[in-house]
């Protein structure tokens, strides 16, 4: 079981594979979490409170520790792991030296922010009423300690992302959520709504335990180490700073959303975030499971001065991305209520707040592929050690999308903050893809034509059977239940995502030969390179 546990991935299919099947996991249980939040408390109150109490927390934790990690940890890891003479000696004592400079500086912005709790309250929801802002700052108050405990975990899990030792890595979200279940269902009994945020503190707790097991057995040893004129931590340094800019330009913009959501009709917020945790159920278990595994190769590539190799990577993984997108973005689309009453429609979420969190999503739905894509190729970029470009493409992108909002919000409501982060989100892949090609001087996006022409023809297929299918289900299954609700979407659905593989099949569409190929040999860590994808 440890040696499961610790394997390392020998494929780049393999190791998006591990990290799909368990971000799936996670997703199941994050939508159990919604499900139980929805019913228990609806579209109201409590729950926008709740929401609106992560924005700041999760804002200091993308610039401090995302922006650290994403862009330039695993890079210069790996510049010391791999080095014959006392190269794992020198990444340990890098760790170390990054939990206690990263980890100092979050629990330095968390506790002034705490003092700060009331004033950020206010700023995130100006259009909630006092005693709704004075909750969201005591429940912010909260959620500061587990994004302390949340830093220190993302850099453990950095490191088994570089060893390419993905499964534990991908578990720690599962219990990250459980324990927010476990807020929701005892916390709250106990301490009131506020246990919800000490749910939060717990399941970020039992995220760093998890990663801590896979570094033990990884070899790694806990040693204080506190350098600041260190090398690697001045050079990681400095790419971080672009990279941290671009997240506060995507979390400025999110915030914006947040801010605007406050003032809709009470539930707005809820409605918007609940939207948001449905769609990104496709792209967090696709679009970020292939960048994480993905990552790895291209900095490998990079290191060898491999350019080709890593374009090819790139072109191939994308040719994957599109298979495995096509049938979630059409799924989503055609069968959205149903989707969202299954996940959130329980209890005091009403039928009206479950048709507005649909609409939503519809307009999320639509951009499963480019924000997947963004993913991958910012990854890309942080490859070729350039953090500048994605941050100017994100402000770029950014701006379009606050812009659109202001646009929109009179017309469509919650709605319109879908459009524009979905505008955004096209934007910015669209700026990526054009600048890295320039750079690269070629994507092979001739590779990319026959098999956009198959799955445009399975693609079709698939969503009118969906369509065809969805009224003929009503007429035999009752509405009513969850269980007939489930059974129209598991039905349809399922038809249409039966015809898409019978297609890829009958054209023979390289992608899913490829996955089923790999699946048929019983083994994520055996299958073979040059079958899947060149590394």
């Amino acid at each position: 079981m440890l040696r499961f546990f610790q394997k390392e991935s020998k494929t780049i299919l393999g190791a998006a594979t591990i990290v799909g099947v368990l971000s799936f996991a996670s997703r199941v249980v994050g939508f159990v979490r919604d499900r139980i939040l929805a019913g228990t408390f609806g579209a109201g109150d409590t729950l926008d409170v709740y929401y609106a109490a992560f924005k700041i927390p999760d804002l200091m934790f993308n610039l401090i520790v995302v922006g650290a990690l994403s862009a330039s940890f695993i890079p210069f890891f790996l510049s010391h792991y791999n080095r014959t003479f006392n190269g794992k000696e020198q990444a340990w004592k890098f760790t170390n030296n990054t939990i206690h400079i990263i980890g100092g500086v979050v629990l330095l912005f968390s506790l002034i922010l705490i003092l700060f709790a009331q004033p950020l309250a206010t700023l995130v929801a100006p259009g909630f009423q006092d005693y709704k802002q004075i909750r969201v700052a005591s429940f912010m108050r909260v959620m500061f300690l587990g994004q302390i405990l949340l830093a220190i975990s993302m850099i453990y899990g950095s490191v088994l992302q570089s060893l390419k030792k993905f499964f534990l890595y991908a578990l720690a979200p599962i219990f990250y959520n459980a324990g927010i279940i476990v807020g929701a269902f005892w916390f709250v009994d106990v301490l009131g709504p506020i246990g919800l945020a000490w749910g939060v503190v717990l399941g970020a707790l039992l995220h760093l335990l998890i990663q801590i097991f896979g570094m033990k057995e990884s070899g790694y040893r806990y040693a204080f180490v506190f350098d600041l004129k260190s090398k690697a931590v001045r050079d990681m340094a400095r790419l971080m700073g672009p990279r941290t800019i671009g997240l506060a330009v995507n979390q400025l913009m999110f915030l914006i959303l947040t801010i605007i959501a406050s003032t809709f009709a009470a539930g707005s917020l809820t409605i918007f975030q609940f939207a948001y945790n449905i769609e990104f159920f496709p792209v967090g278990i696709i679009g970020v499971s292939f960048a994480i595994a993905v990552f790895p190769t291209l900095s490998d590539h990079i290191e060898k001065k491999d350019m080709e190799g890593f374009v090819d990577v790139i072109i191939t993984t994308i040719r994957q991305l599109l298979y495995l997108l096509l049938p979630m973005t059409l799924l989503f689309l055609v069968m959205r209520a149903q989707i969202v009453r299954v996940v959130v429609g329980a209890g005091a979420f009403d039928w009206a707040a479950t048709i507005s969190t649909a609409d939503t999503l519809a307009f999320f739905a639509l951009t499963f592929i480019p924000q997947s894509l963004i993913f991958l190729l910012a990854r890309a970029f942080y490859a070729l050690h350039d953090t500048i470009t994605p941050l100017l493409i994100a402000i770029v992108s950014a701006f379009v999308g606050i812009m659109s909002v202001f646009l929109f919000k009179d017309a469509f409501g919650v709605v319109a903050l879908a459009i524009a982060y979905s505008m955004a989100a096209s934007i910015n892949a669209l700026l990526l893809w054009v600048t890295l090609r320039k750079r690269m001087g070629t994507l092979k996006e001739s590779m990319l034509l026959p098999t956009l022409f198959k799955l445009t023809i399975a693609g079709v297929l698939s969503g009118f059977t969906m369509q065809i299918l969805k009224p003929i289900t009503v007429s035999l299954i009752s509405l009513e239940s969850f269980v007939g609700v489930f059974l129209q979407g598991f039905l349809a659905g399922g038809a249409g995502l039966v015809v898409y593989l019978l297609m890829g099949w009958i054209l023979q569409i390289e992608e899913q030969q490829k996955l089923l190929s790999m699946f048929k040999r019983g083994s994520l860590k055996q299958a073979a390179p040059q079958e899947v994808f060149p590394e």
